[in-house]
């Protein structure tokens, strides 16, 4: 049962945002720190690729999983291409975003995310990568009250839908109005339609992971109503949007905010479910999650810490709330086979 593997992206393996290492050095990296069993890469062109596969090669560090974000009518034939390399590279998982506008530039509905899972599905199976399409903003699942609408659509076609969870979407939002706002979630959350507190009984991410559809997962600590990223702006001069709190006490100066540990519990309450299920029954899909604090805009971009340190410390304290979570699960056993 002990077999859940925790791994870094490669865009995690950098200090910040102001000099970011080749692959190589990324993988060297991530190796050398001790913490980690794969790296979560897709390469950027053939020439990462093969820097990629040799670098995995020589630190016998696996590519467990890759991913990519995709907007459809456009991206299809990248689909393609990435899950072939994913292939090549031993991945398991492939992280599929797929953003909420169509190239057309309409918005997605849950049958054209539903039939494009369909395609996906078939594709990975066809090169032994499981496709995952991930909660993220920017994306269609932003509404996260859309998941079960599409898992339902897909489940109706005879084939399992496939879930990454990254839940410091979900965190972030919690007593955040403007967010709400995004895809007119708002309306859900306050008529009760969607919960996102985990703390609160039917909240989606608990409903997620009781139905068995996380197969794959993220791991970037957020809390609720996260401060913006005021070090950094997007082009239009908008700051980041804030999905990204440091999980370990950054130093004085490091972090734009004041840090407070203690917010992060709602985030670390849906890792213990998550690794609770994972951990009561061998049979669920979720094999691996990855590490991902990173430094894009609306992470930790602008920030003083560093990100690749903050993934380090994620990872162990990870790797004790799973052993916790096998040792209480096989507590559980005994006392039932004792009844």
């Amino acid at each position: 049962m002990d077999d859940l593997e925790i791994g870094c992206t490669g865009g995690g393996a950098t200090h910040s945002d102001r000099e970011i290492p080749d692959i190589a050095t990324k993988v060297a990296m991530i190796a050398a720190a001790g913490e980690f069993d794969y790296v979560d890469r897709t390469p950027l062109d053939a020439d990462e690729f093969r820097a990629l596969a040799d670098a995995s090669a020589r630190h016998g560090l696996p590519v467990r999983a890759s991913g990519w974000f995709y907007t459809l009518g456009r991206d299809e034939a990248l689909f393609d291409r990435n899950i072939a390399w994913a292939k090549e590279l031993g991945s398991r998982v492939h992280n599929v975003q797929i953003l909420t506008h169509h190239a057309d530039g309409h918005v997605l509905s849950d049958g054209e995310v539903a039939e494009f899972y369909l395609r996906a599905f078939e594709t990975g199976e066809r090169h032994g990568v499981a496709p995952c399409f991930e909660v993220h903003v920017n994306m269609w699942s932003e509404h996260f009250g859309r998941v079960e609408k599409v898992a339902a659509l897909v489940a109706g076609r005879g084939v399992p839908f496939r879930l990454t969870l990254d839940h410091s979407h979900v965190i972030f939002k919690i007593d955040n109005p403007r967010e709400q706002d995004v895809q007119g979630m708002r309306a859900d959350v306050e008529a009760g339609r969607v919960v996102l507190d985990p703390a609160r009984p039917g909240n989606v991410c608990a409903r997620w992971i009781a139905a068995g559809l996380v197969h794959h997962a993220h791991a970037r600590a957020a809390i609720p109503a996260n401060p913006p990223n005021i070090r950094a702006a997007h082009p239009d001069g908008s700051p980041g949007r804030g999905i990204q709190y440091p999980f370990a006490e950054p130093g004085p100066g490091e972090y734009h905010a004041e840090w407070d540990g203690t917010r992060l519990e709602p985030w670390k309450q849906v890792i213990r479910d998550l690794f609770a299920y994972r951990a009561r029954d061998p049979a669920a899909a979720l094999g691996q999650i990855s590490c991902e604090h990173i430094p894009n805009v609306d992470y930790g971009a602008g920030a003083g810490y560093s990100i690749f340190e903050q993934n380090v410390a994620c990872a162990r304290w990870l790797r004790a709330e799973w052993r916790a979570a096998v040792s209480a699960a096989a507590n559980d056993k005994q006392g039932a086979v004792r009844t």
